[in-house]
């Protein structure tokens, strides 16, 4: 059994109150008194309790949300959920803020990383496509003592800093198993939009829908990503042009989290039912979508659960503590018409 603070003061021979001020730093210890405790810690094997001292010591941890400034209806459940953790937390000695930031610059972003100090911060969600300056930012921070979270999108070779979200891979998969099940046997080209492809998830994504469809479904053939930006008039003009010239279009993959824009862009064009159409993320829009037949399938993730976990994850590796896996898995969800 695990020694306590009692069985500590009994192997050291001195009170509970001794063994309190020596755990917690308190002053009026006699330097005897604090080696006898020392000696007695080393002794009889006590493990000291993190979340316990900084309770005592009515510690608050900090931690920082840093997301993108451009989004959709997404972005706007993400900060509405970093929101109402920030207000429910705030009783837990939990203090959680939000900075949002252009993330097309990856330079500016690592420098707005590279400025902040532990004294300011326990731990950074990190919400920030892949690039070598942001991953060596984020390493330089773990090195500095702030926890760091990949907030749903990640960066390879990163292994030290925890990762929040779907696993990618299998969500792009997942896509390409829907796609290929709904047009069965009917042979055709898939047009897979994205916002970035410089994004990890993104591209983990994509290898998952290629695997799943070269493997399974050799009938059909996914055409190379159209990237939109998350502008509404580059949107509508590469996905035109992509429809025009590939009148054999059976169905579209939208594997960024805003399927507002792509499939708007694609009721410019033609009525986007008879195509199978399968997205991420359940927002306002591609609920209401969903509900008209315009999209097929979304799969989804739950913020609220990644804002949620993102934040014990901090927690725990500050109290030195392993974060429990199975809580913390976001899992994938499939969401269509007939279960919303």
């Amino acid at each position: 059994m695990r020694p306590t603070a009692k069985d500590l003061a009994e192997a050291a021979g001195v009170s509970l109150a001794t063994v309190d001020r020596v755990l917690n730093d308190r002053p009026n210890v006699s330097a005897k008194a604090a080696r006898k405790v020392n000696e007695a810690i080393e002794r009889i094997g006590f493990v000291r309790n993190p979340a316990a001292v900084n309770l005592a010591r009515n510690r608050i941890y900090r931690f920082r949300f840093v997301l993108p400034l451009a989004g959709d209806q997404y972005l706007q459940r993400i900060l509405r959920e970093v929101r109402e953790a920030h207000e429910a937390l705030r009783s837990d000695l939990t203090d959680i803020d939000l900075v949002q930031m252009p993330m097309s610059d990856p330079h500016a972003v690592a420098r707005y990383l590279s400025g902040l100090e532990p004294g300011e911060l326990d731990g950074v969600a990190i919400m920030a496509p892949e690039s070598p300056q942001v991953r060596d930012a984020m390493a330089r921070l773990i090195e500095r003592g702030i926890k760091v979270v990949q907030f749903l999108s990640g960066h390879e070779k990163l292994p030290a800093a925890d990762f929040v979200g779907v696993n990618n891979f299998a969500a792009g998969a997942t896509a390409g198993k829907l796609v290929g099940r709904f047009l069965a046997s009917t042979p055709g080209k898939i047009m897979v939009v994205a916002e970035t492809m410089m994004a990890q998830d993104s591209i983990e994504r994509r290898l998952g829908f290629d695997r799943i469809i070269h493997d399974q479904f050799p009938h059909l053939v996914p055409l190379p990503s159209v990237e939109t930006y998350g502008d509404e008039r580059r949107a509508g003009l590469v996905i035109r042009r992509m429809l025009e010239h590939n009148p054999d279009i059976e169905a579209v993959y939208v594997l960024s989290a805003e399927a507002r824009v792509p499939v708007s862009a694609i009721e410019a064009v033609t009525d986007p039912r008879p195509l199978t159409v399968v997205v991420h993320e359940l927002t306002p829009f591609s609920e209401e979508a969903l509900r008209d037949d315009r999209i097929d399938a979304v799969i989804a993730q739950d913020p609220g659960h990644a804002v949620r976990s993102a934040t014990r994850i901090m927690r725990a590796r500050l109290e030195q503590r392993e974060p429990i896996v199975s809580q913390e898995r976001i899992r994938i969800e499939i969401l269509l018409k007939e279960n919303l």
